[in-house]
């Protein structure tokens, strides 16, 4: 059976996600060594390596790198998980059939992942207050996350609603004659 155009998109959308899944992990492993404020280097590779596990200890020292870290590893696992979902989706729509019952459950677990942002974000927002004792936190990025992952993980619980619903009028008219 000849692929739809919208099929061809989904290939090409599934090949740009992995990417972005790959580059998130690996942005994951570097956030301590660019925390650290231990930017020696040195010409020995092994020394360079032994700088490299240091500064995985080094930012639990001080309570806003920790608590920092802390948040980027929770985004960069949530948001790994939001494209790996994605990519599911886009799996079942190569296969042709993208009111599969599991594109609904691929959506929750997105929401879910928007939620546990929205969360982080808005803990680190609280910290941020109690750590610096002014509103400046309100004027950064941070406080941008709370609201953007929040409707960003209700819309995502409308379109589960959505293919969940339509997955099940398709199956009842699959058993129409």
């Amino acid at each position: 059976m000849e692929k739809t155009g919208v099929q061809k998109l989904a290939k090409v959308l599934r090949v740009c996600v992995i990417v972005f899944i790959v580059c998130v992990i690996l942005a994951m492993t570097a956030v301590p060594r660019l925390l650290s404020l231990r930017w020696v280097t040195t010409d020995n590779v092994k020394d360079e390596i032994w700088l490299f596990f240091r500064s995985y200890l080094a930012i639990f020292a001080e309570p806003y790198d920790a608590v920092l870290a802390l948040f980027l590893w929770a985004c960069g696992a949530c948001a790994v998980n939001i494209l790996w979902q994605g990519k599911r989706v886009l799996e079942n729509i190569i296969y042709g059939e993208p009111f599969h019952p599991g594109n609904a459950v691929s959506l929750n677990r997105a929401a879910v992942s928007c939620f546990v942002i929205s969360g982080a974000a808005l803990a680190r927002l609280i910290f941020e207050f109690a750590y610096y004792r002014n509103a400046l936190p309100l004027f950064t990025y941070n406080a941008l996350f709370v609201p953007v992952f929040l409707v960003g993980g209700l819309l995502f619980l409308v379109m589960s609603a959505l293919f969940r619903q339509a997955a099940e009028l398709k199956a009842e008219n699959d058993l129409t004659i």
